[in-house]
């Protein structure tokens, strides 16, 4: 390993486990494997995986819709929490032995993950290694799309789809601590029960109420500022409607589709709407820092405070990967899903 200053007393291992999804396909794909330790570059660090989080993208890696960008790990993962066991030359900002969580381009499904230095962030007091897994990808995600996207003020209303998930949930509370009414949509009672009580200001059920209704029922027709979504196909047009004078849409994935047939453009011009949109994971190594700094300003001092929650909904070890993502697939979780790699010991 090159350009290292390596983990002392403990000596870096040379194998590790990891999992691993063959060509594709369903959950049961998923199987630990062994492979070599990965050797961080100059500028990136190698982290001692504690806790895994399990997300979207994984399934959609996994199922052979989402290969990884150039130059990234093929093995599944995109957030961890742990112990930084080895670092690059050109390292200053973490010492061997840190604990922190961190934003991955892949890898995480492992005993040990690299990313970029600039990608981590120090644990939050207050929070353990399980709840700072359940962080990056949640928060970089919702803050770089609703608030640099989406541009969310203080005063202004949103409509965050599929609140009760983990990009969701956090979309909420950021909504709610940039002084933004909330409207969320869910798919049970449980669900909007959790939503409520982490702020949502109204919530709807999607399966049994008229989401667009609902919405301009509670807002006297005016529609809502910023619409947060992942789900695309029919619900673009539908969200299009809802948007009032200025409004920005903010699409993040397409669960049901991207392509909108008969789609009337006019609205968009007449009421001087945007939509944007964007991934996260090919994102430049730079641009993710800038990310990471402002959630250190100003998110990490309310995750510290308690007025931000982290919540956890089930943590699988890393052997059962594949129950957790059959989880994720049934769509039944309120919060994150974790996987337990190792106590760092």
């Amino acid at each position: 390993m090159k350009n290292l200053i390596s983990a002392e007393p403990k000596t870096l291992p040379s194998t590790m486990r990891y999992v691993a999804h063959g060509e594709g396909g369903g959950p049961q794909v998923l199987q630990l494997a062994e492979g070599s330790v990965p050797a961080p570059g100059p500028r990136e660090v190698l982290i001692e995986v504690a806790f895994a989080g399990v997300n979207g993208p994984d399934v959609q890696q996994r199922s052979g819709h989402y290969p990884p960008p150039p130059g990234a790990s093929a093995v599944l993962g995109l957030e961890v929490a742990g112990r930084v066991a080895a670092r690059g030359g050109e390292v200053t900002q973490w010492n061997i032995g840190d604990e922190v969580c961190a934003l991955t381009p892949g890898g995480a499904y492992a005993e040990y993950c690299v990313t970029d230095a600039s990608h981590c962030l120090p644990i939050p007091r207050g929070l353990g290694l399980a709840q700072a897994a359940a962080l990056p990808e949640n928060l970089f995600t919702a803050w770089t799309n609703l608030i640099d996207r989406g541009r969310l003020r203080s005063g202004e209303s949103t409509l965050i789809h599929g609140g009760s998930g983990g990009i969701g949930y956090t979309a909420i509370q950021l909504a709610k601590l940039h002084g933004a009414t909330v409207f969320t949509t869910v798919g049970n009672d449980q669900k909007a029960e959790f939503c409520r009580a982490l702020g949502a200001d109204v919530v709807i059920n999607y399966r049994t109420q008229n989401f667009v209704a609902e919405v301009q029922a509670h807002t006297a027709m005016r529609g809502v500022d910023v619409i947060l979504d992942m789900v695309g196909g029919k619900n673009i047009a539908q969200n299009v409607t809802l948007l009032t004078l200025e409004g920005r849409l903010v699409q993040i994935a397409f669960l049901e589709g991207s392509k909108v047939t008969e789609f009337d453009f006019m609205p968009i011009m007449l009421r001087r709407l945007t939509l944007t949109g964007s991934t996260l994971r090919p994102r430049s190594v730079e641009e993710k820092a800038a990310i990471a700094r402002d959630l250190r300003a100003h998110v990490w001092p309310r995750l510290e405070s308690g007025e931000m929650k982290v919540v956890i909904h089930h943590v699988f070890p890393l052997a059962d990967a594949a129950a957790a993502h059959r989880m994720m697939e049934e769509s039944q979780h309120v919060g994150k899903i974790l996987l337990r790699v190792s106590h760092c010991t």
